[in-house]
């Protein structure tokens, strides 16, 4: 589950702007401020149904924006990649190809 929240957070992260106003709501109370879905009912004055079906549906939405704009794969791939030139760099390496290497996958994802 953790795996699963960590996801969509960083999938609303990505592309919240791209939801409307409800879904930005309920994704923000749900995933980050841990809200239950009864409670986001409560809120908004609306069945406990409700609540879970536009969370489910904005979760898909967030995935397809994702299979398509890869954002956050792009971001993952760049974060691994800087922390092998860091990794390279703090261990003393001098080997010119061996710090070109990360550098050109970084060049690739643009």
């Amino acid at each position: 589950m953790l795996e699963k929240t960590t996801r969509m957070n960083y999938l609303y992260d990505f592309y919240q702007a791209l939801l409307t106003p409800k879904q930005r709501n309920y994704m923000s109370l749900y995933y980050l401020d841990d809200f239950s879905l009864g409670e986001i009912a409560e809120e908004y004055q609306i069945s406990r149904q409700a609540v879970y079906d536009n969370i489910k549906r904005t979760e898909a939405m967030l995935e397809e924006y994702e299979e398509k704009l890869l954002l956050l794969q792009k971001f993952q791939e760049r974060s691994k990649l800087l922390n092998e030139l860091k990794e390279l760099i703090e261990a003393g390496e001098s080997n010119k190809d061996a710090l070109l290497k990360p550098i050109q996958a970084l060049e690739k994802l643009e």
